[in-house]
């Protein structure tokens, strides 16, 4: 069975940092991607960022000067360091592994780690 979990959030002042992780454990089959989303209150879930396996990534314009998406392939782990944080970019972050199993690319979520910035 495959299991994502994500961590690494937490409070923080505006402007400071933080490190989000996403592990996926299990036996999985090919990964094709893994993406960032976050959910703030009151709004739809947004997208932040695709990494891929060559650790390539496209990010949404907001994010796309202060947060840094990698991939440790062995580790089966993707990390989202987030500088420079705003109150805006208070959410629930979600990733999810995109994997190729027998023909078909199903997704795989975690249940999810808060991030608030705030003074």
């Amino acid at each position: 069975q495959v299991q994502v979990v994500e961590s690494g959030g937490g409070l923080v002042q505006p402007g400071g940092s933080l490190r989000l992780s996403c592990a996926v454990s299990g036996s999985i089959g090919k990964i094709m991607a893994i993406r960032w989303y976050r959910q703030a209150p009151g709004k739809e879930r947004e997208w932040v960022a695709t990494t891929t396996t060559d650790n390539t990534t496209n990010y949404e314009d907001s994010v796309k000067a202060r947060f840094i998406a990698s991939i440790d392939n062995a580790k089966r782990r993707l990390y989202l360091q987030m500088h420079s944080l705003k109150p805006e970019d208070t959410a629930v972050y979600f990733c999810d592994w995109a994997i190729y199993i027998d023909g078909t690319t199903y997704d795989y979520w975690g249940q999810g780690t808060q991030v608030t910035v705030s003074s």
